[in-house]
């Protein structure tokens, strides 16, 4: 018998596979992703002389460009986060409780946005309430009006409009999952014992949507953070993004060590983001 598992072993040890097989998606990981991070942050914190800048960092940190951006980016990805969690709630009750004919193929259609590039829903947007979209156009034509009287496109909210439209989907389509596992036992004998119906989406529905809602919820937070093509295609007048000042300062002012100290707060922020999602995620079994 142990000649038999002494035989055995080699064969079992032959099949185990290679550890070196780890290699190939190590090198490349640290090729295409890690050699680029290690450059931005020794470029943001190394002079030309490879010494620490730490004037350069304490200038940039409090200056005022980098301040609003900062301030704009916070504020608009936070609200436009709270738009996504009201439309895409009030969308998926919608969709998964009130039968409609047609409701499965509003659901698809409203998840084609996900595939759609951010700058198409900012054309589209630019098109319908733009100085000359067919809004004003109307409204101008109709009561002879010099000037554009709808302006809201070019501003903080007009960013807002566009990322609630374009990252709402990322909410509904969690939350459709987690209501389809939703026990219509236990609305049915709410309903019968007299519950009214905002009772029962408060007490019964929406317990089942939370983990739903936080992780959908995180994702369009970190995204609306990181959101740059619609931020730049809007044009909005003083609305500057981390991401949009990122890009000003690399390519259109060439100031290579600011853009990096930006980037590397910029990505500070968005690990920081991820981080209290899988914490959130881990305590509540998302």
């Amino acid at each position: 018998m142990s000649e038999a598992l002494a035989i055995g072993m080699p064969t079992a040890r032959k099949r185990e596979p290679g550890r070196l097989w780890i290699v190939p998606p190590a090198a490349l990981l640290a090729l295409l992703f890690f050699y680029p991070l290690a450059l931005i942050v020794r470029q943001a914190f190394l002079d030309d002389s490879g010494v620490a800048n730490v004037a350069e960092i304490v200038r940039v940190l409090h200056s005022r460009f980098f301040l609003n951006a900062l301030f704009n980016t916070v504020t608009i990805s936070v609200t436009a986060t709270a738009g996504c969690l009201v439309v895409g709630l009030v969308l998926a009750l919608i969709l998964a409780f009130v039968p409609f004919p047609g409701s499965g193929f509003i659901a698809r259609l409203i998840d084609t946005f996900i595939a759609l590039p951010t700058f198409l829903v900012t054309l589209a947007f630019t098109f319908l309430y733009g100085s000359a979209g067919m809004l004003n156009s109307g409204l101008m034509e109709a009561f002879s009006l010099p000037l554009p009287p709808v302006d809201f496109l070019y501003s903080t909210w007009g960013v807002v409009l566009a990322e609630v439209t374009v990252y709402t989907p990322f909410i509904l389509r969690p939350l459709l999952a987690a209501f389809s596992l939703v026990d219509r036992g236990q609305i049915e004998a709410a309903s019968v014992l007299g519950a009214r119906p905002f009772r029962i989406v408060r007490q019964v529905i929406l317990p089942a949507a939370v983990p739903a809602l936080i992780a959908g919820g995180s994702l369009c937070l970190l995204l609306t953070v990181n959101e740059f093509g619609i931020v730049l295609f809007i044009g909005a007048k003083g609305v500057i993004t981390l991401p949009l000042l990122i890009y000003g300062k690399a390519i259109q002012e060439s100031a290579y060590q600011v853009a990096c100290i930006i980037a590397v707060v910029n990505i500070a922020l968005s690990l920081g983001l991820f981080g209290l999602y899988r914490f959130a995620a881990g305590r509540l079994g998302v």
